[in-house]
């Protein structure tokens, strides 16, 4: 009779060594990489991947090397917000890819870098009946090779901008089980409250630390006087943190300039770190590393 590894290993495909080999490699990216955060909404449309890519320039700027996983595989955003075009070409080597340089000298993997065209979307091309398959087990799988494939040397930071929806939290806690922590996001909307609230929950009974809520667009910043106005009407982020027992980051106000065009190598952040919303960045990534340097000892 045989056994589990010799049916795993007929016709020389030998999957048990092809997943050992695949772990090892992925083990071997994440060692070189100090720590690891996932930022996180629960609902699209909050500025997720806006804020993320300023979080990052914020860490580049005080000197510290960082990486941005783009782990939205279906809108992906991150690379033309660091200003790497579609059509640069990625570098391969045999030992894997070498990732994308944005702004800032950040490293940048992301699906959108990996596409044909610029308006190519992500498809799984099996016919409709394989979708599901791609939700799931694909897109756990694209993860893992975007994260082992990748070169992304030495870092001391690895940003991984999530897709909308808690439920992605499994595949990342999977794959990245020391992760140092979670940023949850919300903007000051009861519907977007009220999602972050399940996503926090998830987060908490998973045992993944949680490092904070961010109230992102939380004002409105008239670019000619630079006064601030409500956007939205939602309780109060601070008060919500507070009720769910983890820190409050901090409140972003709304900048039309923070979604400007990056291909000539700038960011909003480096650009206008004394506005409201830069300070504010600045604010919130502050808290964060206090959260690291607290829970590394």
């Amino acid at each position: 009779m045989k056994t589990y590894e010799d049916l795993a290993t007929d016709g020389g495909s030998n999957i048990i060594g092809q997943v050992v080999t695949q772990r090892e490699k992925l083990r071997g990216r994440l060692d070189q990489i100090k720590h690891k955060i996932a930022l996180l909404s629960g609902k699209g449309g909050v500025g997720k991947s806006s804020l993320t890519a300023n979080v990052a320039a914020c860490l580049a700027l005080q000197g510290h090397k960082v990486g941005i996983l783009d782990a939205d595989l279906n809108g992906p955003s991150i690379a033309k917000l660091l200003g790497v075009p579609n059509e640069e070409k990625l570098k391969v080597e045999a030992d894997g890819v070498h990732p994308g340089e944005g702004a800032l000298g950040i490293r940048i993997m992301s699906m959108d870098m990996l596409l044909p065209t610029a308006d190519a979307p992500v498809m799984w091309t099996e016919g409709k009946e394989a979708t599901a398959v791609w939700v799931s087990t694909m897109e756990c799988t694209a993860l893992r090779e975007l994260l082992a494939d990748t070169i992304w040397g030495e870092l001391d930071y690895l940003l991984i901008d999530m897709p909308p929806g808690s439920d992605r939290m499994d595949n990342i806690r999977d794959l990245v089980p020391e992760l140092a922590g979670v940023v949850e996001i919300t903007i000051p909307s009861n519907m977007s409250q009220h999602i972050v609230t399940k996503s926090i929950t998830k987060n908490s009974n998973l045992g993944v630390p949680i490092i904070g809520l961010v109230e992102n667009m939380a004002t409105y910043v008239c670019p000619h006087c630079n006064e601030e106005g409500d956007l939205f009407q939602g309780e109060d982020t601070k008060a919500l943190a507070e009720k769910k027992g983890i820190k409050f980051l901090g409140s972003i106000p709304f900048d039309t300039r923070i979604s400007g065009n990056t291909r000539s190598g700038k960011m909003f952040f480096a650009e206008h770190q004394e506005s409201p919303t830069g300070k504010a960045i600045s604010g919130v990534v502050d808290k964060i590393l206090e959260f690291i340097e607290s829970n590394s000892k």
